[in-house]
């Protein structure tokens, strides 16, 4: 008995012990698995993914208004226009309008993946509209055949009580036979 008690004072020491040291970091702190990992320090910045998905849905959103479409036409037109009608010293981009190619493949660049990023968001909402609907229904379907047991509980539990209906066809059932019968004389007074 004082062995084993002896035993388990030594394990409680050894745990004082070990949650008494500094926490492990580098390599040994993999092996210690009671003990959290330190953060490690980033050199990317941070960003909220919440706000970068609104702003990218705000930016999809203007994308495919016609606002955008009719500034992009006359952005376009006003480029080729002061390219070919300037004085050469004054056009930044001559006729292939190579500069023209490169910046609208830079917006079409930047746009195809946040379109994508705002619809994948969609998608997710979706995604979460369409389970809390599914739930919904099966929460409903349940009130419906709930209900429907109880209704049914009622209509046979109707059956069996008496209605208004059913007790004036009884009198007047029970009438009529009076009245076949004839009269009923009263039975006589028995005195005491």
């Amino acid at each position: 008995m004082a062995g084993r008690e002896r035993e388990r004072d030594e394990r409680m020491a050894r745990r004082e012990r070990e949650r008494s040291l500094p926490p492990v970091t580098g390599r040994a702190a993999r092996t210690r698995l009671d003990q959290p990992m330190v953060p490690r320090r980033s050199l990317l910045p941070e960003y909220d993914p919440e706000a970068f998905g609104q702003l990218s849905e705000r930016i999809a959103r203007f994308l495919g208004t016609g606002r955008f479409i009719v500034w992009m036409t006359f952005v376009i037109i006003a480029w080729v226009v002061w390219n070919t009608v300037a004085p050469r010293s004054l056009r930044f981009d001559e006729y292939p309008f190579i500069f023209l190619t490169l910046v609208l493949s830079l917006q079409a660049s930047y746009a195809a993946p946040l379109i994508l990023l705002a619809q994948n968001r969609q998608d997710d909402r979706d995604r979460v509209n369409l389970e809390q609907d599914r739930k919904q229904n099966e929460r409903s379907i349940a009130d419906t055949e709930y209900l429907t047991r109880e209704v049914a509980a009622l209509r046979m539990g109707l059956g069996e009580v008496a209605t208004r209906d059913w007790i004036r066809s009884e009198l007047q059932e029970l009438l009529r036979e009076l009245e076949q019968r004839g009269p009923v004389e009263p039975p006589p007074d028995r005195e005491r």
